[in-house]
């Protein structure tokens, strides 16, 4: 069957999937390792979503073994998100489309991002290999730069640091680099939602681009005088800016070509 007669969420999953293929083999390719085994190589490329090679191939054991409280917390957010996929989202009313598709895309990330990778992580962890949780505690930003450097899918926090911001800042200054990992950011989205649901074309780039000039505004000498980027006016902030133009990023285009269709596929909607 030729992929344009696939279903958007199939058109989505394999885009993301080839894109993440790309990234991957980029960062192996990138990252010399002669003493790391074959066998960690292999791992690296096909059962670790993270995408820093440098940790994760160190043959060294440097990584402290998970708590059984943090094996019991990964799996309980998985738990969670399969709960409001096939558990809530059938008692949304069918009438609120969006609504549906929100909810099941909120479980769906706990059971992926917060969920299955952190437990990933803790079982590489527990085999004395560097794979940290990819995401780590977002709630807990007290500013954007805290939210998308160091708590935020932390994999294309490494990839883009490494090959776009700290290239381009030797080149053009520190602010070029970030406003370019943010426009990257933005298309990348654009190509795995918009595309695949045909529509909303540009509404991802939009939002990450809000999300570059929040971090110019944030890092401003008004934005410090007012502490936009510490306590409480620092977290409201960052809620208000990545949280309040979210549905721009999934945009209702892709909530109803992609992500209902999807739950319906596994039984959820």
């Amino acid at each position: 069957m030729p992929p344009i007669a696939w279903p958007p969420w199939a058109v989505m999953w394999a885009l993301a999937a080839a894109i993440f293929a790309a990234c991957k083999w980029l960062t192996w390719r990138r990252t010399p390792a002669p003493r790391s085994p074959a066998g960690r190589q292999a791992a690296y490329l096909l059962a670790w979503p993270g995408l820093d090679a440098p940790a994760f191939l160190d043959p060294r054991p440097r990584a402290r073994r998970p708590a059984p409280a943090e094996w019991a917390f990964a799996a309980g957010k998985m738990g969670f998100g399969g709960v409001l996929v096939w558990g809530a989202v059938p008692f949304v009313p069918a009438d609120l489309p969006l609504l549906r598709g929100w909810v099941g895309m909120a479980g769906l990330i706990f059971v992926l991002h917060f969920g299955t990778f952190h437990l990933l992580s803790c079982a590489w962890r527990a085999a004395g290999v560097d794979a940290k949780p990819l995401m780590n505690w977002p709630i807990r930003s007290a500013s954007l730069g805290e939210f998308w450097g160091r708590r935020w899918n932390t994999a294309f926090r490494d990839l883009a640091h490494r090959f776009l911001f700290r290239p381009l800042t030797r080149w053009v200054g520190p602010r070029a680099g970030v406003a370019a990992g943010f426009l990257f950011s933005g298309v990348i989205h654009d190509l795995v939602i918009s595309v695949p649901a045909g529509g909303g074309y540009g509404w991802p780039t939009a939002y990450f681009v809000l999300q570059g000039l929040g971090l110019v505004a944030e890092r401003s000498k008004a934005g410090k005088a007012i502490g936009l980027g510490r306590r409480w006016r620092g977290r409201a902030f960052t809620a208000v800016v990545v949280a309040g133009p979210a549905y721009g990023l999934f945009h209702p285009p892709f909530v109803l070509n992609v992500v209902l269709p999807f739950l319906t596929a596994i039984g959820a909607a």
